[in-house]
């Protein structure tokens, strides 16, 4: 059985993490550079980063800063924000990413995710969705959550994932901060649908609510921010949490 991944989560902006409330009143969290390395050492099985005023800015992502990350950890590495191009995805692995996080770009261009895949592998490649409840379901926001798509959260998912993607990053904006737990239901209804790694994002606020993720809503992998930044528990006590209740981990 493969392992579950913890995946701490960088939102950057300003070069500072900041961790915010369904994608709202951002607070400091600290030195993204020192954070990276906290966690690396800390036993995190990947990382990922998030340049969340880049699109908004409509700038390219700071890959100073992603070179920085990349040499002071030993894990894998996935970058998003302001990458919109095939080049965008190769200047980003060249600055030490190991995967790349397409939101925006490939909602608004999906041929994209076609490029990127062929030219990279679909295992350097991370869709990235960013969705809130609705009457008919679940919807995709892009820009940093500001924008409707109209686009229905599942049949997306299923596209990227036939379009190339090798993993689904998956963010609650309705969850996201609240330390309320993942949505389980979105979750849930998302695994049954697609064949590649989900990654579940928004909500977590306990251990249990991360073993949930797993066991109830289907995910291979869940990030998690606030509850790593504010010492809410470390991800060493995670793991072994998660491991006494038969979960594979890597301790």
């Amino acid at each position: 059985m493969l392992t579950k991944r913890i995946i701490p989560c960088l939102d950057v902006t300003n070069g500072r993490t900041v961790k915010g409330t369904q994608f709202a009143d951002l607070r400091d969290a600290g030195d993204p550079v020192e954070l990276a390395a906290s966690y690396s050492d800390a036993g995190a099985d990947e990382l990922v980063f998030l340049d969340i005023s880049a699109t908004l800015e409509n700038r390219k992502t700071f890959f100073d800063l992603v070179e920085r990350i990349a040499e002071r950890i030993r894990i894998p590495f996935t970058v998003g924000g302001g990458i919109a191009t095939v080049d965008d995805i190769l200047r980003a692995l060249d600055a030490g990413a190991d995967k790349v996080a397409l939101n925006s770009a490939i909602l608004h261009d999906p041929n994209l995710l076609d490029k990127a895949s062929a030219r990279v592998g679909a295992q350097c490649i991370v869709a990235a969705l960013d969705v809130r409840k609705s009457s008919a379901g679940w919807t995709v926001r892009t820009r940093s959550g500001t924008a409707a798509t109209g686009r229905d959260a599942i049949v997306w998912s299923v596209e990227v994932s036939e379009r190339g993607a090798g993993e689904i990053l998956l963010t609650s904006m309705d969850r996201d901060g609240t330390t309320e737990g993942y949505d389980l239901e979105l979750l849930s209804a998302t695994s049954r649908r697609v064949s590649v790694p989900l990654i579940a994002s928004g909500g977590a606020g306990t251990m249990e609510h991360i073993k949930d993720a797993f066991t109830l809503g289907g995910a291979d992998a869940v990030l998690a921010a606030s509850v790593f930044h504010f010492g809410t528990f470390s991800i060493p006590q995670l793991k072994q949490y998660l491991s006494s209740h038969s979960l594979p981990v890597r301790l």
